[in-house]
Parts: C-alpha cells; structure tokens; sequence
C-alpha cells in the first residue's frame, strides 16, 4: 500500500526493542518506525478513502468506525509505552507522504526534543472521584407532607443533604490531590466527565492526571489504594500507566 496517506501515531527517541509482532493499527495496518533527524515518528499507511480530509470528517461522525479508530490508536501508542516514552500526537494525524512526516518533525524539532527530555522516562496516572449516591446510606422514606409548609421544609432539608454530600466529596477530592500531587512531579485537573457520555456511575467530582516517574508508580499506586475506602459514598477510580498525554502540549 505504497499509495497510502500516513497516519502517524507519535513521535518518540530511537530505541532498541521491538514493538509486539501481531501489533495492528489503525485500518488494520500495523505500525513502521520513520527515522528523521534522530527522531522517530511511528506511522500506519492508511487508504486514503478513509483518510483524506473531507473523508476523514466524515468518518468521524460515524461512531463505531472513530471508537474502532481510537481502540487501534491506544493499542500502538500502549505498546510503544512498554518499550519507549512516546509522544503521543492527536487522533487522526495525516500526512500525504513520508515527506510530509519528515518536514512536520522538522518545523516542531525543538519542541519535540523540549517535551521528550520533560517526559522521558515518566508516566500518566489518571484518578476520578464519584459521589456515588446509590452507596450512602439510604434515608428513611419521609412522611407525606400535612401541608405546603411541610412541602417545603422537606425539600429544604433534602437540598441541604445533598449540598453536604458535594462538599464532603470536595474536601475529601481536594485532599486526595494534595497528597497525589506531592508524589507527582506535574498535574492536570480536566473538567469533570459527564456521566451521560462516560457512561460511569455515580457523579463525577474530581478527574486528574499525575506525571509520575515510572520507578515511583508503584507507590503512587498504593497511595491511592490506601484512600479509597476513606469515606463512605464515594469511588476512586485509578487508571494507567499511560503514555502522558495530559503532558504533551497536543489536544
């Protein structure tokens, strides 16, 4: 498929281990090291009926084919994390030809070599607090109300609940970064998720990324483990290692 546009997945320093065998990437083609200026950018030649540009915006409106996409596009960049500290680039990164590559990695030569020194060598934890309201302790079905005032008291008081059930749940997020990020050499905090697209129950209170040296993730690790049954009603969700997106400076 020499005719083919590249899709590259990152840019990252030589290195000397071999990526897995079986690794498919996006289209199902697997992955090519292409070697510039002593950089590396790890590239799938892609069919250009899927890849050209007003193919390509299309395609990202169809949902299965950009989830299939973004699955094969995780795959490579999890591999090149087992062997190399990539840097990741954003989803859907074409070039027409190897020049194409070659003369992107050349305009962001410093930048690259700049955020590849920042990076080299340390990971992205990712942790999410939820107030899970199903977990709290169930309240006591209230009595009909004898009256609009009544009405009005209940619901008072069942605002007031909630109100601190959020706050609980802000203190203990602010609390658990305060202990994360001095463990960590950086952070991000990201908006918090929206339960409808997640998919993931319960109320999303906090949602961090952490750098973290790869050798001191196991303690970072436990760390986390050793908060989450503090307090009763909320979940904290751990995910990685991964390539540290968050870090980049790529949206």
């Amino acid at each position: 498929m020499t005719s083919g546009l590249r899709y590259v997945y990152a840019v990252c320093r030589p290195f000397d281990a071999a990526l897995q065998s079986q690794l498919s990437g996006v289209a199902g083609v697997p992955p090519k090291l292409l070697s510039h200026h002593g950089l590396i950018a790890v590239l799938s030649e892609v069919p250009g009926h899927d890849f050209e540009e007003e193919a390509l915006k299309a395609r990202l409106e169809d949902l299965d084919w950009l989830s299939a996409t973004a699955r094969a596009h995780q795959g490579v960049i999890d591999a090149l994390t087992t062997v190399t500290t990539p840097l990741p680039l954003r989803l859907g990164t074409v070039f027409r030809d190897d020049s194409g590559v070659r003369t992107m990695i050349e305009a962001r030569e410093d930048e690259f070599r700049r955020t590849l020194d920042r990076l080299e060598g340390r990971v992205e934890w990712g942790v999410k607090v939820y107030l899970d309201a199903g977990d709290a302790a169930p309240e006591r079905p209230a009595a009909k109300p004898a009256s609009g005032r009544d009405y009005l008291l209940q619901r008072r008081m069942r605002t007031r609940s909630n109100e601190e059930m959020w706050q609980n749940a802000e203190t203990f997020a602010r609390g658990l970064h305060d202990s994360l990020s001095g463990r960590a050499e950086d952070f991000r905090m990201h908006a918090p998720q929206n339960s409808a697209l997640s998919g993931a129950a319960g109320r999303n209170v906090m949602n961090a990324a952490y750098l973290v040296p790869r050798g001191e993730s196991e303690e970072f690790v436990e760390l986390v483990d050793r908060t989450k049954d503090d307090t009763p009603g909320l979940r904290v969700e751990l995910t990685g290692p991964w390539a540290p997106y968050s870090f980049t400076g790529e949206e």
